[in-house]
């Protein structure tokens, strides 16, 4: 009997389940990709929806009021870029019903890219009754919450840490988003220079110019963090906490510092971009004219 030759184009093994397993995968990509749920496809739906583009407000008196929409910007430091407080929400993060849009609780970072879009755009809401339009004032309690839409309007929440919620990295206390306005979302606009506080508390808050935001139940300041470092779904970001951070001096460190940036009068986009010389002239906030609303 003649040895059997066996060539490379003779089948062996379980060929034919092989072969159907990868039609039936090949059916299944298919059927993702037409309905979207590809993970290139989420990651591409999320960020589309994220950075879409948000007009800030324009403050033509230069100061700040309830309603306003702005973005919180901290100048940075020594180990730190400028940035800007950020949603980061990843795909794992979204819901459909009733219409897509994020999940709450979700994470904040300080993200390097210094534009109005649904991320990094917050509405400064009253929490103590006062109508929208109103001015804001030095130690006056108020919210800070997301867009509507696909933010969801998202309030900025902080509470003390414990061994069970604490910020990822720095383990100081955690900021994230929650659905519901509570007393934790609470947080004031406190002068940047502990020497003049008093004199301006309960002074109008001018737009763009540095200041400490406080949250109000643990009189803790909100921190950018440059050595805890985020890798989210849009690059290297910061960690933000609420946290005060004093020199030897007792005075609060630039990690504090933040400036609520509103939009150019003309609608010529965020006067921060617009000016960036302004932000070395402020070095205090506006002693000569408290309507400045340069940087």
């Amino acid at each position: 009997m003649a040895k059997m030759a066996y060539r490379a184009s003779v089948k062996i093994g379980n060929w034919t389940e092989d072969l159907r397993l990868d039609e039936d995968a090949k059916k299944e990509f298919l059927e993702k990709k037409e309905r979207g749920e590809l993970a290139a496809q989420k990651v591409d739906f999320l960020k589309q929806n994220m950075l879409s583009p948000v007009d800030l407000t324009v403050t033509n008196d230069g100061k700040l009021h309830f309603g306003d929409v702005v973005i919180l910007v901290n100048m940075g430091g020594e180990k730190r870029g400028c940035s800007a407080v950020s949603i980061n929400a990843d795909v794992n993060g979204l819901t459909k019903t009733p219409s897509p849009g994020l999940q709450a609780p979700c994470g904040i970072s300080a993200g390097r890219a210094i534009q109005p879009c649904t991320r990094t755009a917050f509405i400064i809401t009253s929490v103590d009754g006062s109508p929208d339009r109103s001015t804001l004032h030095f130690e006056q309690s108020f919210a800070l919450k997301t867009t509507s839409g696909f933010a969801r309007g998202l309030y900025l929440t902080s509470d003390r840490q414990s061994f069970q919620k604490c910020a990822k990295k720095s383990r100081l206390q955690e900021v994230n988003l929650e659905a519901v306005s509570s007393f934790l979302s609470w947080w004031k606009i406190v002068h940047f220079d502990p020497q003049e506080r008093l004199e301006y508390e309960g002074q109008p808050v001018p737009a763009n110019v540095k200041v400490l935001i406080v949250h109000c139940k643990t009189n803790q300041a909100l921190a950018a963090l440059g050595d805890h470092v985020l890798w989210t779904t849009y690059g290297k970001e910061y960690e933000v906490t609420a946290h005060t951070f004093l020199d030897s001096h007792k005075v609060e460190q630039n990690n504090n510092h933040w400036m609520l940036c509103t939009s150019e009068p003309a609608g010529n986009g965020l006067l921060l971009l617009n000016h960036p010389h302004s932000a070395a002239n402020n070095q205090e906030l506006t002693q000569a004219n408290p309507d400045v609303k340069k940087i």
